[in-house]
């Protein structure tokens, strides 16, 4: 049966729980390749380190191209400050306010230990304004779960400068058909291909088109997929979140189809067809723009790759944070995959 939203939940869940920021994402990497190959697909690795999957099709020599990312935030050790503690730099674009309070894990080269990242002046017994002191690089660290009283105590430990720092994702899928969890963007995505190709593989679908599926390692940074396209692809699709809030059209239940991002435009002719596929095939849709969002296509259009660009995923409530979607977004998301997939190059 496809799409079957419950094991695609569980993909999900087994990705957001293999750490990854951009950068330190090849446990993910590893976990994709090893699971296409299991399923029976030839993989390629990148030089930057990414995978690349190519599914022959009936015609050679107009190809697609879907691409989704398993990189997430974090962070790197900036600092060992004189108390043990850790000073941060960030990996990605979100809120030191998103993570505060959160446990972390610190990953050295021999031993990985834990944490929990902490407002400095956190204590409202101790610092009257607690509330109102700005989150930023010089008040957010580290709090290591080990005994350290100076730099020489952490140092000792093996932590040092560059070492990355991992969130722990809390997932969790609801009763009610929710999954939450950090790092559904894009790892929602990245689970939908997979369960699309394994699909396509049991039931020996041949697809219209020669198609790439590419996993991207360094999206959150800019320049996940602006590489390794092929000179016979025609269409780009990044599967990526629908972002959600005020004056936005998303929801957590239907399919986010991007307009124009940060970036400018998508191509119009293609973003219309991706409106018309779900119209045609009775999927729940919203078409959106993105204010403050770049994607692996956006990326590859400014990398000056001649191709029709596009971009949809499931509706992500709180990105680069603590997101959830439901599962009828997940739903009208692999729909329209697969829909796009069967569909003739324009």
């Amino acid at each position: 049966m496809y799409p079957n939203v419950e094991q695609t939940m569980q993909e999900i869940e087994r990705l957001v729980n293999i750490p990854g920021p951009s950068g330190f994402a090849f446990k993910a990497i590893a976990y994709v390749t090893e699971t296409l190959e299991a399923i029976g697909y030839d993989v390629q690795r990148t030089n930057k380190g990414g995978v690349l999957i190519t599914v022959p099709g009936k015609d050679d020599t107009r190809h697609k191209y879907l691409t989704a990312h398993v990189d997430t935030l974090g962070a790197m050790v900036k600092e060992i400050l004189p108390s043990g503690r850790l000073r941060l730099s960030m990996i990605g674009g979100f809120r030191w306010n998103a993570v505060e309070g959160e446990y972390c894990e610190i990953h050295t080269a021999d031993k990985v230990y834990t944490g929990t990242i902490c407002l400095h002046e956190t204590s409202v017994h101790v610092y009257r304004n607690a509330g109102d002191i700005k989150r930023d690089d010089d008040h957010m660290e580290v709090r290591i779960d080990e005994v350290v009283k100076s730099q020489e105590d952490t140092e000792k430990l093996g932590i040092s400068v560059g070492d990355f720092i991992t969130f722990n994702p809390r997932c969790e899928i609801t009763e009610s058909g929710f999954i939450k969890s950090r790092h559904l963007d894009d790892k929602a995505s990245a689970a939908m291909l997979i369960q699309l190709l394994r699909y396509l593989k049991s039931e020996n679908i041949q697809l219209p088109h020669t198609t790439h599926f590419y996993f991207s390692n360094n999206e959150e940074i800019g320049y996940g997929g602006n590489s390794n396209i092929p000179d016979q692809v025609v269409e780009y699709i990044a599967v990526d979140m629908g972002a959600l809030g005020d004056g936005q059209s998303s929801d957590e239940y239907t399919v986010s189809i991007c307009a124009k991002d940060s970036s400018g435009p998508y191509h119009y002719e293609l973003k219309q067809h991706l409106v018309k596929l779900c119209k045609d095939n009775n999927i729940d849709y919203k078409v959106d723009i993105y204010p403050y969002y770049g994607s692996d296509a956006s990326a590859a259009m400014h990398a000056g790759h001649d191709i029709k660009h596009g971009l949809f995923g499931a509706g992500i409530e709180s990105s680069h944070a603590m997101e959830r979607t439901h599962k009828d977004s997940l739903l009208n998301t692999e729909k329209l995959i697969y829909h796009y997939v069967m569909s003739a190059v324009l």
